[in-house]
């Protein structure tokens, strides 16, 4: 797994090297890298992230040896070229602005406190007041930078909140065969994983290596897992006994998304169950069922494909249904 840009700061602070931290704050055309994306440089030039593909990497990092030196904050500008940006696999190139800290006492408090919330799984920003340099860690009146993973500027355009939200995580019911191809392909994708199925034959480390696997009854196992707004919950068992249960508490959660495989009709008497538990209409209507994007999918791989469509889209666009 790639290495945090933010453990690496504290880590090199604490070993007494300077450490600087990029942060892309504005972005214009098609910038390699989104707001919010950070880039750690040492002393020694040792680079642990990204803001742009590398791009301008090279630059920020001689910008940074010079911040070394003075201690003070900067917003650099840089301009990407079709060139560039064909380079890093984008068709067309762009503009970024980017905010280089270096990380002085005040800021390195202000990175322990991020840390320490991301570590308790909470979400976190890190507040720079573009033109004075005044930073603080914000762990108060995030939520919608969090449902939309959105880092930026607030209203008064000066205050940049870098957000550094827990981790995605996914919920799969159901060691089954296309649990095989989604599970590796969500972590890919930057999910932590759990596989719950109380059949241990098909929630097996040799199935599933490196995965939690869960194999208590689906609905105690859902309960633990607590769905909140960054996690995704996918029922693939296709038997109610197992899927249902799960349901039931992943509907009643603030999961962003909940799918379920099935054909329509499955859909339909499965809605006829839920409404006999008592879920509502609204509940019931956030199941994407048939689960994924209708891409033609027959493979479990191509299923799975579609099923990170589907995810991807809820997480970033809302639910469409």
């Amino acid at each position: 797994m790639e290495r945090d840009p933010i453990e690496a700061i504290i880590a090199w602070r604490d070993a007494g090297r300077q450490a600087a931290l990029a942060t892309v704050v504005e972005t214009w055309g098609s910038a390699p890298r989104p707001r919010g994306a950070v880039l750690a440089i040492s002393q020694d030039a040792e680079l642990v992230g990204s803001v742009s593909g590398g791009c301008v990497e090279g630059a920020v990092v001689a910008e940074a040896l010079d911040a070394f030196g003075d201690g003070r904050h900067r917003v650099l500008e840089y301009g990407v070229s079709d060139d560039e940006a064909f380079a890093v696999g984008l068709a067309c190139g762009g503009t970024i602005r980017i905010l280089l800290q270096p990380v002085v006492p005040a800021v390195l408090d202000a990175l322990r406190a991020v840390q320490a919330q991301r570590e308790a799984a909470h979400p976190a920003a890190l507040e720079t007041d573009v033109e004075t340099g005044e930073v603080r860690a914000v762990a108060e009146g995030l939520e919608a930078r969090v449902r939309e993973d959105r880092s930026g500027f607030e209203e008064d355009g000066r205050r940049f909140r870098a957000l550094f939200a827990p981790p995605l995580r996914m919920a799969v019911v159901g060691g089954v065969h296309v649990a095989q191809a989604l599970v590796p392909m969500a972590r890919i994708m930057g999910y932590a994983v759990s596989v719950i199925d109380p059949r241990e034959a098909f929630a097996s480390p040799a199935r599933f290596p490196d995965t939690a696997l869960d194999h208590d009854w689906p609905d105690a196992a859902m309960r633990r897992f607590a769905p909140d707004a960054r996690s995704a919950v996918v029922l693939l068992t296709h038997d109610p006994k197992l899927d249902d249960p799960a349901l039931e508490v992943a509907l009643r959660s603030d999961a962003f998304y909940v799918g379920a495989l099935g054909s329509t009709r499955t859909h339909a008497k499965r809605v006829a169950r839920l409404e006999a538990a008592g879920l509502d209409a609204a509940a019931i209507a956030r199941i994407d069922a048939p689960v994924g994007l209708d891409i033609g999918a027959r493979t479990p791989a191509e299923i799975a494909v579609a099923v990170l469509g589907a995810v991807t889209q809820a997480l970033r666009r809302g639910p469409t249904r």
